[in-house]
């Protein structure tokens, strides 16, 4: 065969796009050797895409071995040689270097980002024999068969060795420390009890956690403070409205109450009017960040799943490369061109004619950039196929956000009201849209209140219905939700667009945290207390922030790797020494803890048969059956036990069953909804969903 141009893509999917987009007649010839999909694409001169399946190599230590720390020598193998589970890549990789040996020209087409271009390096360097530098680089930031033409015709003429190198960097700090760490606190707590249990942290991971414990910490020692709220219900044109008292916070009873008493049988009269005028401008482009944040808040998707969906859309050719940190739309991804595409849709036609009218498509820009890629954008393409309904949804969300920042500000009209009744003052408050401009494009994700008042003036009159007093408490401040969390690693310069989601989803893999609104366990506790109390540094936000600024450094050719690198190891040498020192007490700490967290996360909630025990998930000791049983059964004064599906996770929700009342437990099967379950045979709700004995609440 004659020789052909090999390049190198991250995913399946992205390959077959390349190469179908490259290819002459716009469809490739799909190939498959060992099991491992490839392209052949026919131009002047012959094109095969082979895709990586994520990163096929990684950091491991040099001699091997999991039973000891500190470990300090590493070096880049492929990932079969270092993880469980990983058999694929090492067929993956013999399909690859077979394949490169045919080619005399690379190309490197993973994603433009620090990830994807260590993936492509890893690749040249190793699988295809040292053709990292005479390798050139695609650059593009959507699969739409333009831009990778474009992209093609236009081939960097070699890879971004300084983004690399950060992106090594980072790969090794953070196998640096996290090797070491969970070995040490591990280890610690397998030593001590004979059990092993994983006990993750790291670089990232432990600030992340102490913004969890610190706000834990707070909620738990709040101590709440009365205070009184006092409202007036005023009678306008027939309509009831709700006036608030001219003081938020009114500190005690006494004072709440001379308020109600000097109203009391009182009219009100309106003293002033204040009317504003303001503009609402456009929103700014979606990055990664706010795409999350905004997906959490409006579906209640976390961060790693939202990335996953944009990922999954991106492949798709629907949206732009989402790991973005750009809140910029730059001219070149052809504006006018995108609107034309999504008025083919009939949901968006009507809109996107509006914009296409205007003389000037100008978007409303943040301030942040991302040198790899614009802010988050649709391509213009509709789907190929039917979309499932996350899908649906956040490609629904990013094609709204874009053609709302071409809209005009919204103009809004604020109205404050002071009323006098008695002495006592006042306020209503009216709010409404005047004139619509972007709200409209990003209907129905606008969170825009309307109070709608009558037609009022200054010396009215008006009906007092009642005056009222509200005892209320102070309250302590909220929990985190991951998309709240996320926001505050970025406030804090903490991890990377691509690892937080991933950080946040390992916290509560390693039970740490628990449920939606984040609670910290006894475990997360425990193992933040340990790092706290001996190796303060590793929980410390300001060092993580200072080696993330570090590392940006190295992109811009401003710090030395190696210098990175031995400061990384001479701040976790004495950490580790004083783990070692400690090892006894921590091991112990540690493993209370997990025995603990392991007994949680079996108690269901009280017995509602006895109302003395305790309901725990239990295994019957002759078949080795899961069931619900009572703690008092093994002291003979109850006999509650009931049946559990024996497939899955079960899991106690920690909430009661809205038709009886009972406890409940989620079960959770591969590949299926998770299952909300009340166990009570006698439930009113078991009639209704037609299920005699477990029945799905959701």
């Amino acid at each position: 065969m004659e020789k052909y141009t090999l390049i190198i893509t991250e995913k399946p999917d992205a390959a077959q796009r390349i190469a179908s987009a490259l290819d002459l007649k716009g469809k490739a010839k799909k190939v498959e050797d060992n099991g491992v999909p490839y392209y052949v694409a026919e131009r002047e001169k012959p094109i095969i895409v082979v895709p990586a399946i994520g990163h096929l190599y990684t950091v491991a230590e040099e001699k091997g071995g999991r039973n000891y720390y500190p470990v300090f020598s590493f070096k880049w193998v492929p990932r079969y040689m270092a993880e469980r589970g990983a058999k694929q890549i090492r067929v993956w990789l013999e399909t690859i270097s077979k394949i490169a040996q045919g080619a005399d020209a690379y190309i490197d087409a993973c994603d433009y980002d620090i990830e994807g271009s260590i993936i492509g390096y890893c690749i040249l360097k190793y699988a295809c024999g040292g053709k990292e530098n005479v390798a050139k680089r695609m650059k593009y930031s959507t699969l739409t068969k333009e831009e990778l033409e474009k992209a093609y015709q236009e081939l960097l003429p070699k890879l971004d060795f300084a983004l690399i190198e950060a992106g090594r960097t980072r790969h090794e700090v953070d196998w640096l420390y996290g090797v070491n760490l969970t070995r040490a606190l591990t280890l610690a707590a397998k030593d001590w009890s004979g059990k092993y249990a994983t006990l993750s942290t790291g670089r990232v991971q432990g600030p992340t956690l102490r913004f969890l414990v610190t706000r834990e910490k707070a909620i738990r020692s709040f101590v709440p403070a009365p205070y009184w709220e006092v409202k007036a219900e005023v009678e306008i044109e027939g309509q009831i409205f709700e006036a608030e008292y001219e003081r938020d916070v009114v500190e005690t009873k006494r004072e709440a109450e001379e308020v109600l008493n000097a109203c009391k049988g009182k009219d009100g009269v309106i003293e002033n009017i204040e009317v504003k005028q303001f503009q609402q401008m456009p929103p700014t482009p979606f990055d990664i960040g706010a795409l999350q944040s905004e997906a959490y808040s409006l579906f209640g998707y976390t961060p790693r799943r939202t990335l996953d969906i944009a990922q999954r859309l991106y492949l798709d050719a629907l949206i732009s490369y989402p790991r973005t940190s750009s809140q910029k739309l730059p001219p070149a991804i052809n504006y006018e061109g995108i609107l034309k595409g999504l008025s083919a849709s009939p949901e968006y036609k009507k809109l996107t004619a509006e914009l296409l009218a205007k003389k000037d498509l100008k978007p409303n820009e943040g301030k942040k950039e991302d040198p790899a890629h614009p802010a988050i954008y649709p391509t213009g393409n509709l789907p190929e196929r039917v979309l499932e309904e996350p899908e649906r949804r956040i490609w629904d969300l990013v094609v709204r956000r874009f053609m709302a920042v071409f809209g005009e500000p919204a103009i809004r009209q604020s109205v404050k009201v002071r009323i006098n009744i008695n002495g006592q003052r006042f306020f209503l408050r009216g709010r409404q849209t005047l004139k619509e401009g972007w709200l409209r494009f990003y209907e129905p994700y606008v969170r825009a209140e309307e109070v709608l008042l009558p037609q009022i003036k200054e010396g009215q009159k008006l009906k007092v219905v009642r005056v009222v007093s509200e005892d209320k408490f102070t309250k302590p401040p909220p929990r985190y939700n991951p998309g709240s969390l996320l926001k505050k690693m970025e406030e804090t310069g903490i991890g990377t667009k691509a690892t937080r989601a991933d950080i946040i989803q390992t916290l509560y893999d390693r039970k740490y945290v628990r449920e939606e609104r984040m609670v910290v366990t006894d475990l997360g506790f425990e193992v933040f207390e340990v790092l706290k109390k001996h190796c303060p540094s590793i929980v410390s936000i300001e060092l993580t922030r200072s080696l993330e600024e570090r590392m940006d450094k190295i992109q811009a050719n401003m710090e030395n790797r190696e210098n990175v690198l031995l400061d990384a190891i001479e701040i976790l040498k004495p950490v580790l020494e004083e783990l070692k020192n400690k090892e006894e007490n921590i091991g112990e700490q540690l493993s209370n803890a997990i025995k603990k967290a392991r007994l949680e996360e079996r108690v269901v909630g009280k017995c509602p048969t006895c109302g003395t025990g305790t309901l725990m998930i239990l295994y019957s000791r002759k078949t080795g059956k899961r069931f619900i049983g009572c703690t008092n059964y093994f002291k003979k004064r109850c006999n509650a036990a009931f049946p559990l599906p024996q497939r899955g996770i079960a899991r106690p929700l920690g909430r009661n069953c809205r038709g009886c009342g009972w406890p409940t437990v989620q079960v959770r099967i591969k590949g299926r909804r998770p299952w909300n379950l009340c166990f009570n045979p006698k439930c009113p709700l078991k009639e209704e969903r037609g299920n005699l004995e477990v029945r799905n609440m959701q």
